[in-house]
């Protein structure tokens, strides 16, 4: 439940092991270099980063488009295949040196390129001759040599096409005229073949065909139409067995998309490499790095650089107040995940209170009773659990996500216990109110008694980030900053709590209304003369009035709790009516699924399927959204700073794979 504590790297060394170095320091996983300072008789190192960042480019899109068509393959013939798979483990020896597969992936890029050359032309081939093979179509009837049909000395004739409506009108004007003559070999719909012969002294022939529509016969030679057709058809067929020839052979090289991966991800590493040397500086025969370390990795970084070589001189010191290090958390396994949450918002930043662990609590507190129900509790651990377990190795946002959900749903099935539904139907007697029907007079106002416990807990959640404030202060020794800007404020939101309890006739909890009251008012008397300490004059009165008219904020913030209610009575509302329809019956009914009815039967199952899964992924999304706006705006407000960057170690960043620790690293 706190962030770790950076110190700086400071090292100088000989060039010709800055490799070296660099790739101990990637084993460790605890160097994120900085851009080093300024220092007499250096200068900035140069690399020239483009040569490789466009090799790197073009091994990736190879990579990329070989993954693409082997997940076609599988998935067109349906075979079962771990080819693709990421996060799979490579021990670091064989990660860092996987530059000795280059001359391999070079040929297996220009073989991936050579067939995507290949398989381009192929299909543009193909396209061109489908459309040739329609029209060649209409010609396939015709037993003759196609280049036959020409005039003569003294006639003119034409083999070709026009739009079938016009065919009856085009007979009609033809057969006016004396020297000429039209039949219509075939047709459809759409197209009339024909055959017009007339006189060459047969003036305005070639106006009247073009206004028919008419179009000559593309295909003159010595084939028949069907002859044409049939070759049109058979490189079709041709190509589509080259294509398929083509699909087989980047099948057959996916037996080295592991290997490949690997170097893909060592040539990211190399590339970093190069691109950092930008930060260091150094002489004609060394070079100076500077780097941001956690504290508790230093003795590893220690045995590991003096392994490597015996010619670096380095000196660890504390992190300078005007510079912000990076943020490393240190949660466990559980808390991990929501990380993300918070880092969306933003990072917290590597010198305040880390807020995850507290978060989590009320963020899986408040998505489970929003959820509330034990049937919709049980499928978000099974649809979680099962989305994590199978992503786990990835560690991306949507595995984190997945046991975010899985964790809330724990709470949703103590919630639901608590209200006793499942999918909306009341199994037993709940020991929280109803939330559709029970209410509570406060202050002689009947409202929800469950809008009520929303309210309670947005003051423990307030409360709470009340407390981290106050623990941030002391910890930077800002002892009565804790006090009064901290502890003063929790006084005064437990007061409200109490009050608020006492208020409600039904849990005859009167006398707590009074002692809430006190304590509010004492808290909020010290937090208006105690607002303007460090202000002087017209400040302090100014501070002490913001501190007062900020009553208005908090009961603002309070109320931004009410959306917890809403947000679980719209899903149980939404899950009893599906559930009363489905199986218990409304107003006295019977559901479908005990009707004895087969058709309602099935259509009850399917409501229940569709229905609470729909209100299901609803619920999750506006819970998920919801919950993470108290988080940032309510409870992130109290205390939290943020605006930080997240501790990103040198070649920590694999795309595809997993780097295993083995052999420490040692000189050549």
């Amino acid at each position: 439940m706190a962030v770790a504590e950076m110190q700086k790297l400071n090292l100088v060394a000989l060039s010709y092991d800055r490799d070296k170095i660099l790739n101990s320091l990637q084993w460790t996983g605890a160097t994120e270099i900085k851009h080093h300072t300024e220092e007499a008789l250096t200068s900035p190192l140069q690399a020239d980063c483009e040569g490789l960042r466009e090799y790197c480019n073009r091994a990736e899109a190879a990579l990329g488009f070989l993954c693409a068509e082997v997940e076609n393959y599988i998935k067109e013939n349906k075979i079962k295949s771990d080819v693709l798979c990421d996060g799979f483990d490579v021990s670091y020896s064989e990660f860092i040196g996987a530059g000795k597969y280059k001359e391999q992936a070079d040929a297996l890029i220009a073989e991936i390129n050579s067939l995507i050359d290949t398989r381009r032309s192929l299909s543009a081939e193909k396209s061109k001759l489908l459309r040739t093979q329609g029209v060649a179509k209409i010609y396939s009837g015709i037993k003759q040599p196609l280049g036959g049909f020409s005039g003569t000395k003294h006639t003119v004739i034409k083999l070709g096409t026009i739009p079938a409506p016009e065919a009856d009108g085009l007979i009609k004007e033809v057969s006016s005229r004396g020297l000429c003559d039209l039949k219509v070999l075939t047709a459809d719909t759409e197209t009339a073949l024909i055959l017009f012969a007339a006189h060459k002294s047969e003036e305005g022939i070639d106006e009247l065909l073009q206004t028919a529509g008419f179009s000559a016969c593309p295909f003159q030679s010595d084939k028949s139409g069907y002859e044409v057709f049939s070759s049109v058809c058979g490189r079709i067929d041709e190509i589509d067995s080259l294509l398929n020839g083509v699909k087989e052979k980047l099948y057959g090289l996916g037996k080295n998309i592991k290997q490949f991966k690997v170097y893909c991800d060592y040539l990211a590493f190399e590339l970093e490499k190069l691109s950092q040397t930008e930060k260091m500086r150094g002489t004609a025969k060394t070079f100076f790095l500077e780097a941001y370390v956690p504290k508790e990795a230093e003795e590893l970084i220690k045995q590991t650089l003096d392994g490597v070589s015996s010619a670096v001189y380095y000196e660890f010191g504390e992190v300078e107040e005007a510079e912000t290090p990076p943020t490393l958390y240190k949660n466990n396994a559980v808390v991990k995940n929501f990380e993300t949450i918070t880092n969306m918002y933003s990072p917290a930043n590597s010198r305040e209170f880390d807020p995850n662990t507290v978060m989590a609590f009320f963020y899986s507190l408040f998505m489970g009773f929003i959820m509330a129900d034990i049937g919709y509790g049980a499928l978000m651990i099974l649809g979680g659990g099962a989305i994590y377990l199978k992503t786990r190795k990835k560690d991306g946002g949507i595995t984190r996500l997945s046991a975010v959900f899985a964790i809330g749903g724990i709470f949703a099935i103590i919630w639901g216990a608590l209200f006793g539904s499942l999918f909306g139907i009341e199994i037993f007697k709940s020991v929280m109110p109803n939330a559709q029907d029970d209410m509570w007079s406060f202050m002689g106002i009947r409202v929800p008694a469950v809008l009520v416990i929303s309210l309670e807990l947005g003051v423990v959640q307030l409360l709470t980030g009340y407390v981290c404030r106050a623990i941030q202060c002391m910890r930077r020794g800002k002892f009565w900053d804790g006090i009064l800007d901290g502890l003063v404020w929790v006084v005064f939101s437990l007061g409200v709590g109490l009050a608020v309890a006492g208020l409600v006739d039904e849990l005859n909890f009167s006398k707590l209304a009074l002692i809430g009251g006190i304590m509010a008012g004492a808290a909020l008397v010290v937090a208006i003369f105690t607002a303007g300490r460090k202000e002087k004059l017209l400040g302090k009165f100014t501070k002490g009035f913001g501190a007062a008219y900020g009553i208005i904020n908090y009961a603002s913030d309070v109320l931004s709790y009410a959306r917890l209610y809403g947000l679980m009575l719209s899903g149980a509302v939404i899950a009893k009516i599906i559930s009363e329809y489905a199986v218990t019956g409304v107003n006295g009914g019977v559901g479908f699924i005990v009707s004895g009815n087969p058709m309602l039967i099935i259509l009850g199952i399917v409501l229940l399927i569709v229905g609470h899964g729909f209100n299901l992924a609803i619920g999750l999304l506006g819970a998920y959204i919801h919950d993470a706006r108290l988080q940032y705006v309510e409870f992130y407000g109290r205390f939290f700073e943020g605006e930080g960057e997240l501790f990103a170690p040198l070649g920590s960043n694999q795309k595809y794979i997993k780097v295993v620790k083995t052999l420490q690293p040692t000189a050549e």
